[in-house]
């Protein structure tokens, strides 16, 4: 789907001040990795707009999308590009153009557990672990200990997006583990030594993050490498609406591109879009 730039949020009427909301509920409802983000923006907006309702709920990205066809939710948050087949489904049940906005930046992060000796892998060396084709963190120049692997399940956008763009399109190895969410993956690598997971950024604590190889390079997913793309698997983190934005949704969504807004993203641990 065509990227909504900044051109569109003019087309589309969007300033970048929140604006005072009428009562009303808006519901929002996707993706694991921005649930902590959008309630944030939530919790600050309705302190500004005591009468109006944010509902924020996870589920993964592919759940948000869904409601959204099925008209279930206003908003669906989403870490990964919404698919071709998606969007004609969405276009065949709202009747309308759908909506994309980039909300926020992330960048993909790695995780392994403290006490692994092991700073930064390549792509190739990821794909490889994820794929099944490396056991042993001694592959990789780490100790001699089998790697146990953890990853999302299929309804993640963060899933979609490792296979893509990590695996380049193969399935996960049988022998990953499958979690529900960021958390679950973050507090499974903590306890297991051996353990390697994925996730978004805002999720790195308590845990080490592995910096992505990139030629003679090593990068981390930090504000700068994210910004310039030098981070490899940097990514956009979208809201998708049925139709354009209006109402109570509108402000909402105006209020999350706002300084203040954009303030909030870089507190919970991702980046701004602008």
């Amino acid at each position: 789907m065509k990227k909504t730039l900044l051109s569109s949020l003019v087309a589309f009427g969007l300033t970048v001040l929140p604006l005072a909301a009428q009562a009303g509920t808006v519901t929002v409802k996707g993706s694991d990795t921005m649930v902590i983000l959008v309630q944030r923006w939530a919790e600050a907006f309705m302190k500004k707009n005591p009468s109006m309702k944010i509902q924020v709920t996870g589920g993964g990205s592919g759940t948000g999308l869904a409601a959204l066809q099925n008209g279930t939710t206003d908003i669906a948050m989403s870490s990964r590009e919404m698919k071709k087949a998606e969007e004609d489904k969405l276009k065949a049940t709202a009747k309308s153009e759908p909506t994309e906005l980039a909300v926020a930046r992330d960048g993909v992060t790695f995780y392994v557990h403290e006490s692994n000796k092991l700073d930064a892998l390549t792509v190739e060396q990821l794909r490889d672990i994820y794929l099944g084709d490396t056991t042993s963190w001694k592959a990789v120049g780490g100790a001699e200990a089998p790697i146990v692997v953890y990853s999302r399940e299929n309804s993640s956008g963060t899933y979609v997006f490792v296979k893509e763009t990590v695996l380049g399109g193969e399935d996960f190895a049988s022998a990953a583990q499958t979690l529900p969410g960021t958390a679950a993956v973050v507090n499974a690598v903590s306890k297991e030594k051996n353990g390697i997971g994925y996730g978004g950024a805002a999720f790195a604590k308590g845990i080490k993050e592995l910096k992505v190889k990139k030629g003679n390079e090593a990068f981390a997913p930090s504000a700068e490498n994210v910004k310039s793309g030098k981070y490899p698997l940097s990514r956009d983190l979208y809201f998708y609406l049925r139709n354009k934005p209006a109402g109570d949704v509108k402000a909402f969504i105006d209020f999350a591109l706002s300084p203040e807004g954009q303030a909030i993203v870089t507190q919970v641990g991702y980046f701004p879009v602008k």
